[in-house]
């Protein structure tokens, strides 16, 4: 890889840390994990003690006190090799942890980040209903306040880690006015009543005796997925769920608004996801079309794959930049939704592109399970739609664009 501007030596050793232990550990059984649907207990506890799961959190709260650009690069690493393990990663630190570490009080950070950030227990992030996905002001999940607690009752779906993760920053409506669509919604932080404590105690991680758990917060089956199969994937049910007064997330009424943001972190990660993706691909073309051979020669020789090589590089170069530019701004405290929505679309929509050149230049081989080009293309397609469909972020970039200028729509 060429000099990267945004690298330090530290990133690079970080690099190096994460590529080694996904080659190690991960592609070993990545391919098999995929197939049946498995969640990789024991990859995810090694995860949590090299200080993955928790890489850009403070040493104080129990992370690895790297810096963003570095978690960027563990997500992206681990993608290169398995997308499963990166969006177990990324859902969990930017989608059930972040809200938390942003938006919550001194003493729900003390209480609930250092299990999150050790990887001891997992977290998830509950925006998506079936009524509202990428209409998020569209949440119907109510919370009726009662003396000291809420009444939460409705259901969160797709939720990653629904049914492996025991912590959860989730939207409710705390106010029915219609004219306060978007105001009226607030987040909370709610673990589950129900927890496979018999499998979690056998692989090492999972659960915490001393949390609290909330009646009427479960999960539903598990999602049979296209892609991310190694990923948890299920419903998140919220009946008569007893939450309280003092596990709500920020101020009442912002809970929109402050998961709008976490969402643009998330945009980031999934960037990086993507990257990582199409990364993988490359390796694999590069590695097949030099030992496959037809009419007599390697296939890496002739000129109609060389050109899909070179478009493939180019463009994982290109997005390598958005990526790392919107997590540089991300950073260093400056402004980036416009940037993390770019660096998600072009990489996510590049994911598809490169994933798919590398089954056709695999050939008959590369529609088979034989070669990890046929889960990568199905692992890339969510990119396309979660944290933001590709259409939601071109609307998102062009109101960006046009600021007051005109009256965006749809």
């Amino acid at each position: 890889m060429s000099h990267n501007p945004y690298l330090t030596d530290e990133h690079h050793q970080v690099r190096e840390i994460v590529s080694d232990f996904a080659e190690r550990e991960i592609r070993p059984i990545a391919r098999e994990h995929d197939l049946e649907a498995r969640f990789p207990w024991e990859t995810v506890k090694q995860m949590g003690e090299l200080g993955f799961m928790g890489a850009p959190w403070s040493t104080e709260l129990g992370g690895a006190g790297m810096d963003y650009l570095s978690y960027i690069i563990v997500v992206e690493e681990l993608a290169r090799v398995d997308a499963s393990h990166a969006i177990t990663v990324s859902a969990h630190t930017t989608l059930g942890t972040s809200p938390i570490v942003h938006f919550g009080t001194d003493e729900q950070k003390q209480r609930y980040v250092p299990l999150l950030a050790t990887g001891q227990v997992l977290g998830g992030f509950g925006l998506t209903e079936a009524g509202a996905g990428s209409d998020a002001g569209g949440t119907a999940t109510t919370a009726a306040e009662k003396g000291d607690h809420f009444v939460i009752n409705g259901s969160k779906i797709f939720i990653t880690h629904a049914g492996v993760g025991e912590i959860f920053s989730i939207t409710v409506r705390t106010d029915a006015d219609p004219k306060k669509r978007n105001a009226g919604i607030t987040s909370f932080i709610v673990t589950k009543d129900t927890v496979d404590t018999a499998r979690c105690k056998e692989v090492g991680v999972g659960h915490d005796e001393d949390l609290p758990k909330m009646p009427g917060v479960t999960s539903g089956k598990k999602e049979d997925k296209l892609g991310w199969r190694a990923s948890d994937t299920r419903e998140l049910i919220l009946e008569d769920a007893i939450v309280p007064k003092e596990n709500m997330l920020g101020e009442r009424g912002r809970g929109f608004i402050n998961f709008l943001k976490t969402l643009d972190d998330g945009r980031i990660g999934v960037g990086a996801l993507s990257l990582g993706l199409a990364e993988g691909a490359l390796d694999e073309c590069l590695e097949y079309t030099a030992q496959r051979k037809q009419f007599g020669r390697a296939i890496a020789s002739f000129q109609g794959v060389h050109f899909q090589l070179a478009d493939m590089a180019t463009e994982i170069e290109a997005a390598r930049h958005l990526v790392y530019h919107a997590a540089w701004l991300r950073q260093n405290g400056q402004l980036y939704k416009k940037e993390a929505a770019m660096a998600k679309l072009f990489a996510s929509e590049l994911a598809m592109r490169a994933t798919t050149k590398a089954v056709q230049l695999h050939g008959g081989y590369g529609y088979t399970t034989d070669y990890p080009v046929e889960r990568m293309i199905r692992d890339a397609k969510v990119g396309e739609i979660g944290e933001g469909t590709s259409e939601i972020l071109r609307i998102v970039i062009a109101r960006e664009l046009l600021g007051d200028l005109i009256e965006v729509t749809g």
